[in-house]
């Protein structure tokens, strides 16, 4: 198995949590945030601390740094202990955050009309003329 440099592990990890699949993600104070991260492809545990990404993706949030553990029953210890730090400094805003979830790139598809395929699609049959689905026109 090839090595993964520094920037791909953060990468990864960022990815990770920004698609919601942190085991446990807290919310510190000035907008950073404290995960707790399982990598299905290593099975490694992680502790990740970051901060909001306002480039959407296009770079590693300043002060980023993340702690690696063999599993992820060692990283929850780390993790715990981290919180206990951040709890005793006043840090913590809120311990179940989802808060700044994803980006462009990991949030999922663009969502822009409820019905915007409604008028090229020849397998949607109309109700009727009071359909929503069907816009009037004159």
């Amino acid at each position: 198995m090839q090595e993964r440099s520094e920037e791909q592990i953060l990468s990864r990890l960022l990815e990770l949590d920004n698609g919601g699949q942190a085991e446990r993600r807290v919310e510190l104070a000035g907008e950073r945030y404290l995960s707790l991260l399982h990598d299905p492809d290593t099975g490694r545990g992680y502790v990740l601390q970051h901060g909001v990404d306002g480039t959407e993706g296009a770079e590693i949030p300043e002060g980023t740094e993340f702690f690696e553990y063999p599993t992820l029953e060692a990283a929850e210890r780390a993790f715990e202990q981290q919180l206990g730090e951040s709890q005793r400094a006043g840090e913590v805003v809120n311990e179940e955050s989802t808060d700044d979830e994803g980006d462009f790139e990991t949030g999922g598809a663009e969502v822009r009309d409820l019905y915007s395929d409604a008028d090229t699609d020849p397998q949607i049959d109309s109700e009727g003329p009071d359909d929503p689905i069907i816009e009037q026109r004159d």
